[in-house]
């Protein structure tokens, strides 16, 4: 099982249903569609080049029993809003909580900065110093790879897909 984890309103439920249409539509991203705030839990299934990966998004929300999901887990992908500084403190407490999980020790990890086609995001080079992520590389047992994306135009969703695919076990 892959989680998604992230804060409220970083497009963890717009990135699941564009890794859908990607696969469904061969890469033809229509319009965007509506989602709403995930409260709960919500499991989807996605197949990367026949790859079934079944990734269970965890609400924002719900930050304080997420470790109640972490048994199952071999892939944690965290999103962050790349474009809104008042969020990213919170985020990377969020993520080194997540990282420091001793049911985590052994998870691939996949950070994404989200929400690359807005003006005013920060680059992965600012993004990366303010979360100190080559401290986190050094420090941690996981692997971990870093991405910018936009789940709202598509950028960077199939280094997503190539990701699941090459660490997805079965």
């Amino acid at each position: 099982m892959c989680l998604l984890l992230g804060a409220t309103g970083v497009g963890k439920t717009l990135l699941l249903k564009r890794l859908q249409s990607q696969r469904q539509h061969m890469g033809d991203l229509e319009e965007v569609p509506s989602t709403l705030p995930t409260v709960g839990t919500n499991l989807t299934d996605i197949t990367v080049n026949r790859k079934k990966v079944t990734i269970r998004e965890l609400g924002g929300c719900m930050g304080p029993i997420w470790p109640s999901y972490y048994g199952d887990c071999y892939l944690v992908i965290f999103v962050v809003d790349a474009a809104n500084p008042t969020q990213l403190s919170s985020s990377c407490i969020q993520l080194l909580s997540v990282l420091s999980a001793q049911p985590l020790q052994e998870t691939k990890v996949l950070i994404l900065f989200n929400k690359i086609d807005l003006p005013c995001y920060m680059s992965v080079v600012e993004m990366k110093s303010l979360f100190r992520i080559d401290d986190m590389v050094s420090c941690s047992k996981q692997s971990i790879s870093v991405l910018e994306i936009s789940a709202r135009d598509g950028t960077g969703l199939q280094d997503v897909g190539k990701w699941l695919h090459s660490n997805h076990k079965g």
